[in-house]
C-alpha cells in the first residue's frame, strides 16, 4: 500500500457539495404547441435569446427596477442590477415562472411587497445572495425546491416561514447576521426534506436547535460554537457532511463518540482549539484536523478497530478513512507507522 503524505496544502475533496435533485437545465424545451399560446414579445432592456423562448436575460443592465416579464418566461436572470423593490407589478403574467436570480442587487427587506413571492406557484429556485436583506422574506412558495440568501444582513428569521416548505432541499443562510436568539427550536419546523443547511459564517456561539431529521450536509463554518450538545447528532442520522471549521471548539466541548456516527462521511474540524484527536466512526472517509494544537497522533486511541491484522480480513470490518489532515499543529514526523496499519485505505496524509 502506497500512502503520500504531503507538507502542503492539498485541494479538498469534498467542497460545498450539494445533494439534492440535481438542477434543471436552464433551457427547457416546451412543446411547440404550447408557444402558441404565449406572444414572444421581449423588454427592451433584456435580451431573449431565439433559440430559448422561455430564458430572460436581464443581467448586468443597471437596473433599478423589475421590467414586465412575458408570460412564456420560466428562467428569470436580474442578477448584478441595482434593484431595490420587488413588487407584484412585474409578475402579473408571469405565472411559469421556475428559476428566479436576483443576486447582486440592493433589495431590502421592506422592499419587497408582502405576499408577492408566494403568488409564484411554480417557482423552484431563489436567489437572492448579497442584497441588502435583514430577515427571510415571508411569505414563500411552496414549490420551492432551493432558497439563496447568503451575504445578506439577515438577523431574523420570521416565526413560521418555513413551515409549508416541505420541498425545499436545500437552505443557504451563509454570510448573515444571525444569532443564537434567530435559531428557536421551531425555526426549521416544515422542512422535511432540507438536505443541506449552510449557517456559516453567522454569530451563533451554540450548536443550531432542532435541525431537519434529513439533513445530510450541515456546514457551521466561522462562527463561534464552543460545545457540542452530547447525543446532537441522533437527531440527525443522516448527517454525512459536517463542517464546523474556525470555531472555538475545545476537547471540552466535544462529548466524548459525539463524533462516533455511522453516517459521518466528511468530518471537518480545522481552526478549532483541540488538542486530541476526537473518536471517530470507522466509516469516517475524511478527516480535517488541521490548524489545531494537537502535539501528537496516539493510534491506539485513534483507530476506531482493533489494529490487530485479522480484524481487518474484510471491506466491512476495516476503517474507510481515506484523507487525513493534521498540518498546522504541533506535530512532529514522522507520523506512527500503526497509522498506516489501521487506515488501510488511507490516500494522503497531510502533516
Amino acid at each position: 500500500m502506497t500512502v503520500k503524505v504531503y507538507p502542503s496544502l492539498l485541494i479538498l475533496f469534498l467542497t460545498n457539495t450539494v445533494w439534492t435533485r440535481n438542477v434543471r437545465q436552464v433551457y427547457d424545451v416546451m412543446d411547440p404547441e404550447d408557444w402558441s399560446l404565449f406572444t414572444f414579445e421581449c423588454p427592451q432592456e433584456c435580451f431573449c435569446p431565439p433559440s430559448f423562448p422561455n430564458a430572460l436575460y436581464c443581467d448586468n443592465k443597471g437596473l433599478k427596477e423589475i421590467p414586465a416579464i412575458p408570460a412564456r418566461i420560466w428562467y428569470l436572470y436580474l442578477q448584478n442590477n441595482l434593484i431595490e423593490t420587488i413588487s407584484e407589478k412585474p409578475f402579473v403574467n408571469a405565472t411559469h415562472l421556475k428559476w428566479v436570480n436576483l443576486n447582486k442587487n440592493k433589495i431590502t427587506s421592506n422592499g419587497i411587497e408582502e405576499g408577492v413571492l408566494s403568488k409564484l406557484k411554480h417557482l423552484l429556485y431563489l436567489f437572492l445572495e448579497d442584497n441588502e436583506l435583514e430577515e427571510v422574506p415571508a411569505p414563500l412558495p411552496t414549490s420551492l425546491e432551493q432558497l439563496r440568501l447568503a451575504r445578506n444582513k439577515i438577523s431574523r428569521i420570521p416565526e413560521g416561514v418555513f413551515r409549508n416548505l416541505e420541498n425545499l432541499t436545500m437552505l443557504d443562510l451563509h454570510h448573515n447576521k444571525l444569532l443564537d436568539s434567530a435559531l428557536q427550536s421551531d425555526t426549521f419546523q416544515g422542512l422535511n426534506n432540507l438536505m443541506q443547511l449552510n449557517i456559516a459564517k453567522n454569530s451563533l456561539k451554540k450548536m443550531p436547535l432542532s435541525i431537519p431529521a434529513n439533513t445530510m450536509q450541515l456546514f457551521l463554518d466561522n462562527n463561534s460554537i464552543e460545545v457540542i450538545p452530547e447525543n446532537y447528532f441522533s437527531a440527525i442520522p443522516k448527517v454525512t457532511f459536517l463542517r464546523l471549521n474556525y470555531n472555538k471548539l475545545s476537547d471540552d466541548g466535544i462529548p466524548p463518540n459525539v463524533f462516533n456516527v455511522s453516517s459521518i462521511l466528511d468530518l471537518q474540524l480545522s481552526h478549532n482549539q483541540l488538542t486530541k484527536i476526537p473518536p471517530f466512526s470507522a466509516h469516517l472517509e475524511h478527516l480535517h484536523l488541521d490548524h489545531n494544537r494537537i502535539k501528537s497522533v496516539n493510534v491506539t486511541l485513534m483507530c476506531p478497530t482493533s489494529i490487530a491484522i485479522e480484524d481487518h480480513s474484510s471491506y466491512g470490518n476495516m476503517p474507510h478513512l481515506r484523507y487525513l489532515r493534521l498540518d498546522g499543529n504541533e506535530i512532529q514526523p514522522p507520523i506512527p507507522l500503526d497509522i498506516m496499519i489501521c487506515f488501510r485505505l488511507l490516500q494522503a496524509v497531510v502533516i
